[in-house]
């Protein structure tokens, strides 16, 4: 296992978490499926906003979240709509329901590009808490790149028990065959198949932030990892519990 050292901290980290964070960068610049490269960006600085969005704090200690009307902080480059999917997304997300949802589908906002925005805000805020948590200085946006979304919907995608339509366990075929094997995958990963690549770059981040997914069927201890499966496992929980993860 290879380690390198950001100039302004004062650990070694394991290469596989820059090599992640790096082609994450990458990817974000490019156009994406339903969001062109500068809007990628757009959303991304919105995540940062979001965390320190004041309106976000009076909204979050609100009896409902859907009541209180106000400005988020940040000049954002996003439409009011997507700003405020960001936002919550980012602090209230236990109280988003399937008729917001709806209801920001019907505004203008598709599934398709929640589905993508959602990927990139949690791909963005997952880099920056490792960053915040080891007191690094956050990285800088890369310049976004020009051309137009693909528009790429998948075949197979059908709604169900989410949200959003998603792909069933069996569709991981075609152009999805690479996102899992044998129908054996979990329904937070199917959450983001309305666009695979929004899995496809949040799989890459989470290999290295915590395990593959061949990882998760083992229980040894991983080559250059300092905590062991039941550790991991143990931190994973507690995170889940104090972000009230649905899983």
């Amino acid at each position: 296992m290879s380690y390198f050292q950001y100039k302004d901290s004062p650990y070694t980290i394991r290469d596989d978490l820059g090599t992640a964070y790096r082609g994450f960068w990458s990817q974000l610049a490019r156009p994406g499926s339903w969001w062109a490269g500068e809007q990628r960006i757009a959303i991304a600085q919105e995540t940062r906003n979001a965390v320190e969005c004041e309106f976000c704090v009076q909204r979050k200690a609100a009896l409902s979240p859907y009541g209180l009307q106000g400005e988020h902080d940040g000049d954002s480059k996003l439409d009011n709509i997507a700003t405020d999917a960001v936002h919550r997304i980012i602090t209230d997300q236990s109280r988003i329901t399937q008729a917001y949802i709806d209801d920001l589908a019907q505004q203008g906002l598709s599934n398709e590009a929640y589905v993508e925005l959602s990927g990139i805000v949690v791909a963005v805020f997952s880099i920056d808490e490792f960053h915040r948590a080891l007191g690094i200085n956050l990285e800088t946006f890369p310049d976004a790149e020009p051309g137009e979304p693909s528009h790429y919907r998948p075949d197979k995608a059908v709604a169900g028990i989410g949200f959003v339509p998603m792909l069933p366990p069996d569709a991981a075929t075609g152009n999805e065959s690479d996102l899992w094997h044998n129908e054996q995958t979990a329904n937070v990963l199917r959450a983001l198949t309305l666009v695979p690549d929004a899995l496809r770059d949040w799989m890459k981040i989470g290999a290295a932030q915590y395990l593959t997914m061949e990882g998760m069927a083992s229980m040894s201890q991983q080559e250059g990892r300092a905590l062991n499966r039941m550790q991991i496992e143990l931190v994973a929980g507690r995170v889940s519990a104090i972000n009230e993860c649905f899983y």
